[in-house]
């Protein structure tokens, strides 16, 4: 087992018919549907290095009850194929995760109308081609296993699937918003069941890290809600109004020092420092700005090091020895 994948097709029992038919405007019978069992995402590291948390996979399993199947996670309601009536955790007897973990699946069963239009993907699930799932949800939190700081609110130097000191970095995914859909799809995120995961970026706690490692953990296409795009379109307007003042900050900060520059050393070409600063961090120009201003206002130009210390001599000319 390699992905998240359609287990089996299953003669449903009276529980699950009541249980699809709860979802359903007319009573359908066994005769005209098609249902199956699917693994869906489990707490294995996946390839991006990240992680369910089992507490996730239980909340999980409440938000998937009564979601569409569709393909590749398109958003157009005319690629709803299926729907999940039954969830469940199961934990598999003698399996770890990669990180020393008990191996939890979260399973569920889901129905197709047995309809023309429908039986190629039936006839495809049957014959083991169409399998292999994907799931699209929203969390809230990402731990860094190397330092426990939650990368939605803190920017973290440890990069998943690096070692630091023997132990390699990943995160670990929880507090689950909400869950949107599983998909058939080629090549899943988990190496168990595969993943796309999907981050609300909120006004107040939006980052780029979020924005870059969310859009780096999708291998193919990306599908974004309007609300998610406008989000994101927002923040990088914040950020370009950010990045206009930092950008005229500095610019007077050089002009300032090199303006000090010109009073502390007169003999200095002005034409020089100036290119020199335009290179300059706004660190270092800082740094020579406190120190022009110190010697401003010293009125101490001289540069030199400081003389060693010597035994008083009665010769006046000592003074000016080499």
């Amino acid at each position: 087992m390699t992905v998240g994948y359609v287990e089996k097709s299953i003669s449903p029992k009276n529980t699950d018919l009541e249980k699809i038919n709860s979802f359903t405007r007319s009573d359908f019978n066994e005769d005209s549907l098609y249902v199956f069992s699917v693994a869906l995402c489990n707490n294995d590291i996946d390839r991006d290095y990240e992680k369910f948390s089992v507490q996730a996979l239980e909340q999980l399993k409440e938000k998937f009850l009564g979601k569409t199947g569709i393909f590749d996670h398109s958003m157009r309601a005319t690629d709803q194929k299926a729907r999940i009536f039954d969830t469940w955790l199961e934990k598999v007897e003698g399996k770890k995760t990669a990180d020393g973990e008990d191996f939890y699946q979260l399973k569920a069963k889901a129905y197709m109308v047995k309809s023309d239009e429908n039986m190629p993907l039936i006839t495809d699930i049957e014959a083991g081609i169409k399998k292999e799932v994907s799931v699209s949800c929203s969390l809230a939190k990402s731990t860094c296993s190397i330092c426990g700081c939650d990368k939605r609110s803190v920017v973290c130097e440890h990069i998943g699937g690096h070692e630091y000191k023997g132990k390699t970095a990943y995160s670990v995914l929880s507090d689950v918003k909400d869950a949107y859909e599983f998909s058939f799809v080629a090549v899943p995120a988990q190496r168990e069941a595969g993943v796309t995961k999907s981050f609300n970026f909120k006004k107040e706690d939006a980052n780029m890290t979020d924005i870059i490692n969310t859009l780096k953990s999708c291998n193919s296409s990306v599908t974004l809600s309007k609300i998610q795009a406008d989000e994101i379109l927002n923040h990088i307007d914040s950020l370009n109004e950010e990045a206009v003042l930092g950008r005229e900050y500095k610019k007077n900060l050089t002009n300032e020092v090199v303006g000090l520059c010109a009073k502390a050393m007169p003999d200095m070409d002005l034409n020089i420092f100036s290119g020199v600063a335009q290179v300059m961090t706004t660190k270092e120009l800082l740094s020579f700005k406190k120190a022009f201003l110190k010697t401003n206002a010293s009125g101490d130009i001289s540069l030199q090091l400081k003389p060693e210390k010597s035994q008083k001599s009665n010769n006046v000319h000592s003074n000016y020895k080499i």
